[in-house]
């Protein structure tokens, strides 16, 4: 018999919000990162995501050599935590400096400053002992159509690319597309997109994807679908598990809240490609509702990751041979029968 895959998980600090959202403020009180990291170790996960300013607060006012002295005892912590980091992201979609885009912006300082910014997060990463920077292209889109070109938006991507590929000979980019928001439309929205740019760049095999579910949801696509694509590939580097509502807002909301069979599906396809067997893990980028007391602030993690094992559970009883039986015959309403009565139990 095979042996099983075992899997790893992870989260950002971003993942305890405070329950604003863009009608109303707060409902929580701001935590330290120190919290934040303690209550990770507490509920057993295994890595941390990083923006680089969560990494490095405050980083656009720091000099390198002060960056890359907060960044090793950031590295020095999570060590004597035994705490990985999972991957760094640049955070672009802040500054007065991305209004207009980041590395797709009309203006040549502005694009200057997001690659700037991101080679000093891929610096940031390899102090912290990961090679994975991320890259949530968020303002890498228009308003306007008459306002950029998308072919000359593409080749202002490829060449920031090109310049992190060059900064260090290992790091690798996981392109995490999204469709919408906080832009009209973006330049790349999906995973064909991401892998499409690729073999643009002046090294293919280090440019690669992360998928979230929600921005799949998005985009109008299957979530399974888009990551046995990626897998296809070999090019899905990291994973958002979270869930999704219809067309609204990205809502992060807990694995399975929305769509459990939608969920099973994903499971068993990361199952199918053995994903985490080369190092991935599966991280939850998910928030708390914005009714959430204080007391249960870590219920979503938590209950994301247990509804992922229980998940995991499900695809390993399947009955796979029966389920062959049924695609044979093309009875198809069996099968979709035999999938609900699995879940349900």
């Amino acid at each position: 018999m095979a042996k099983q895959q075992t899997y790893r998980f992870c989260f950002g600090p971003w993942n305890i919000s405070e329950g604003s959202d863009p009608y109303g403020p707060t409902t929580r009180p701001p935590q330290t990162f120190d919290w934040k990291l303690a209550k990770l170790k507490e509920l057993g996960f295994d890595a941390m995501m990083f923006h680089d300013d969560d990494a490095v607060p405050d980083i656009d006012n720091k000099s390198e050599q002060q960056i890359r002295k907060e960044a090793k005892e950031l590295k020095k912590r999570l060590d004597g935590e035994g705490i990985a980091a999972e991957m760094v992201a640049p955070r672009l979609w802040f500054s007065p400096m991305t209004i207009d885009g980041a590395y797709t912006s009309n203006d040549k300082k502005c694009r200057q400053y997001a690659i700037d910014r991101s080679l000093r997060s891929i610096d940031i990463g390899k102090i912290l002992g990961t090679d994975l920077l991320v890259l949530w292209l968020a303002r890498e889109g228009t308003y306007l159509r008459e306002s950029k070109s998308a072919k000359r938006s593409l080749e202002l991507m490829v060449e920031a690319f090109d310049k992190m590929l060059a900064h260090d000979k290992k790091v690798r980019l996981a392109i995490e597309p999204k469709p919408n928001e906080p832009m009209d439309h973006a330049y790349i929205p999906t995973i064909g997109h991401a892998l499409a740019v690729a073999p643009l760049t002046r090294d293919p095999k280090r440019v690669g994807a992360l998928i979230e579910t929600a921005h799949c949801v998005l985009a109008g696509l299957d979530p399974a679908d888009e990551i046995d694509f990626a897998m296809t590939f070999g090019k899905l580097w990291s994973l958002h598990l979270n869930d999704q509502n219809g067309l609204k807002f990205d809502q992060d909301k807990p694995f399975g809240s929305t769509n459990l069979r939608s969920a099973f599906d994903q499971v068993r396809v990361l199952e199918r490609n053995k994903y985490g067997s080369r190092g991935e893990y599966v991280c939850f980028d998910v928030h708390p509702f914005r009714t959430t007391k204080v007391e249960h602030w870590l219920a979503h993690l938590d209950n994301s990751r247990r509804t992922f094992l229980k998940l995991v559970e499900k695809a390993r009883s399947f009955n796979d041979s029966k389920a062959e039986d049924l695609i044979a015959e093309r009875n198809y309403q069996a099968l979709d029968q035999m999938v609900i009565e699995h879940l349900l139990g």
